[in-house]
């Protein structure tokens, strides 16, 4: 019986003189080696695909985490330096001068192997200009006379005629300085009556005053106030300052008036926070603090919750609410809406309707519910957008771009500045409306090219998953592009909390934000906080409660002296 040849040992002239059945078996021989082979390389392509597909995952994670890691360096021995020992420090700034001295002499070397060129002649440096002194500071004037104004020259002997003088300033201070109050109430009798055995005595009652029976007026509790909240100072260097002036104020003293001020304040507070949330546009933020915690002998969070009028709003307030943690219920109750025990605040506060300009944080999204809530609208940052993309920009060609189109939007908004709110609105419908159409087109394409679970996707997801509230300022004039406005009200929390490092009690934190509105509010509106406060804390204790809002920042109008 003759072998059937096998395929590989196969060849040309085998094939002649074959049998029709050899011929047909054959055939079938290599029909089904063709069919092996598909389902080889079927099973291969798979296999292939199946490998680049956990390249991609791999080499997202990889960017991912280096990423994370140049994050972390830069969070470490940039912000943390401080956390090095003292011998730590000076072998790396040793280093640092070594390195520096190495690539000054490699640049310098470089340097002088270039061909000579003429340069062009430098410019005579510029010198600076001093700013004149303020107009309304006091002058002290000195002048300064030659003791003998008889002319020297040989021959002549006569008086000397004043034609001119030159002026120059000094700028000079004095420590502050303590002064007492003294109010003297006259006795007034009437001797007649006295004779008749009637006692008749007339005296002017005694002003209210903000701290009942104490010996601090309102000039040096605003003073108190203001170093605290605005200066952050501790009342503890409080103390230590005002000794310096020969006056002794324990920090217990300084404190009890603070708390006693911040009391009086609250009715002003609270009329403060209704004039904020008429507006139709509301910026929020928050940001944590440090909250003593004697139980168990170290600090926990809390939070300041931040809300403020629209930066394109005419008129300019914010308000700090203190809370012991982020979660949503703290905005519910705070914007209205939130279900109280009948009769209490949130019982009787109406719930605010309009437009929210927030990040993405979800703790809004219960406060912006459309179910619950349907006069209510987001509006996100674009300025925290745009963060997502500038921490990939020095490993991401991407971003760059991103950058480079959303510095495009912004040039042309700032252009807008001092429009009304129609005007604004045609002129963004106009300029940035197609800019905008363009970034949203750009970010899909570019989406569709980058693997899931890398940086660079996260950071185009976070625009595209909320483009509608990202671009709301194109649909409503008032509403600004990001949320810049609020972060910067709440900067002086981040000031404060590295100086005073954290708050006592809730009570003390409550306090904290009364203050700490009023004192923002009116720094908002071109006041002097001071004058400010020292003004309200005179005329609270025997204002009308009825007329409380003649006193708010936005309101108040500096005595006249």
């Amino acid at each position: 019986m003759r072998r059937m040849l096998s395929m590989r040992d196969l060849k040309p002239q085998d094939l002649q003189g074959l049998s029709q059945e050899s011929a047909a078996a054959l055939a079938a021989q290599m029909l089904g080696h063709i069919e092996q082979q598909a389902r080889d390389l079927e099973v291969k392509q798979k296999l292939i695909e199946r490998k680049d597909r956990d390249i991609a995952w791999r080499d997202a994670k990889i960017e991912k985490i280096t990423f994370e890691l140049t994050r972390l360096k830069r969070w470490k021995y940039g912000a943390k330096s401080e956390a090095m020992t003292a011998e730590q420090r000076q072998l790396f700034q040793d280093t640092l001068l070594e390195d520096e001295a190495d690539l000054e002499a490699q640049l310098a070397a470089l340097q002088a192997a270039l061909p000579k060129t003429l340069s062009a002649p430098k410019a005579p440096p510029r010198r600076p200009r001093r700013q004149a002194l303020p107009d309304h500071l006091r002058r002290v004037e000195h002048h300064h006379e030659p003791q003998d104004t008889t002319c020297t020259t040989a021959g002549c002997g006569q008086a000397m005629t004043r034609i001119g003088e030159d002026v120059s300033e000094r700028l000079d201070t004095v420590p502050a300085e303590f002064f007492v109050h003294r109010h003297i109430y006259g006795k007034w009798a009437c001797r007649c009556c006295q004779r008749q055995g009637i006692e008749r005595l007339v005296q002017e009652p005694a002003d209210p005053q903000i701290i009942d029976g104490g010996i601090a007026a309102s000039g040096l509790v605003a003073h108190t106030l203001i170093s605290r909240f605005v200066d952050h100072l501790p009342y503890y260097r409080q103390e230590a300052i005002n000794a310096r002036s020969g006056v002794h104020t324990p920090r217990s003293t300084l404190a009890a008036q603070s708390g006693r001020a911040g009391a009086a304040m609250e009715p002003l507070y609270e009329a403060h926070k209704r004039f904020v949330l008429r507006c139709p546009v509301v910026h929020a933020d928050e940001t944590p603090v440090a909250m003593l915690d004697p139980g168990a002998g170290k600090t926990k969070r809390t939070y300041i919750w931040a809300y403020a009028r629209g930066e394109l709003d005419a008129q300019r307030g914010v308000i700090y609410e203190f809370c012991l943690g982020r979660g949503s219920q703290y905005p519910v109750a705070f914007l209205g809406g939130a279900q109280g025990p009948p009769g209490s605040p949130i019982d009787d506060q109406p719930a605010w309707s309009g437009t929210l300009v927030c990040d993405q944080y979800a703790g809004y999204d219960r406060v912006l519910d459309r179910r619950v809530y349907p006069q209510r609208i987001a509006a996100h940052c674009v300025a925290h957008a745009r963060r997502k993309f500038d921490e990939l920009v020095a490993t991401s060609e991407v971003a760059k771009e991103a950058i480079k189109r959303i510095g495009w939007i912004y040039h042309v908004e700032g252009q807008f500045a001092g429009m009304d709110v129609q005007q604004r609105l045609a002129a963004r419908d106009q300029l940035t409306r197609p800019l905008w159409n363009e970034l949203h087109v750009w970010l899909k394409l570019e989406r569709s090219r980058v693997p899931d679970g890398g940086s660079i996707a996260g950071a185009i997801d976070y625009s595209l998953n909320s483009w509608t509230a990202l671009t709301r300022h194109l649909e409503d004039g008032a509403v600004p592009i990001d949320n810049n406005f609020i972060e910067r009200q709440i900067k002086p929390w981040a000031m404060g909390r590295k100086a005073w490092l954290f708050c006592g009690s809730e009570l003390a934190g409550q306090r904290a934000a009364i203050v700490m509105s009023l004192v923002q509010s009116a720094k908002l509106n071109g006041h002097d906080p001071w004058a400010y406060l020292r003004d309200v804390l005179e005329r609270l204790p025997s204002h009308p409660n009825r007329r409380i809002d003649e006193l708010l920042p936005h309101r108040w109008q500096k005595p006249v002296a």
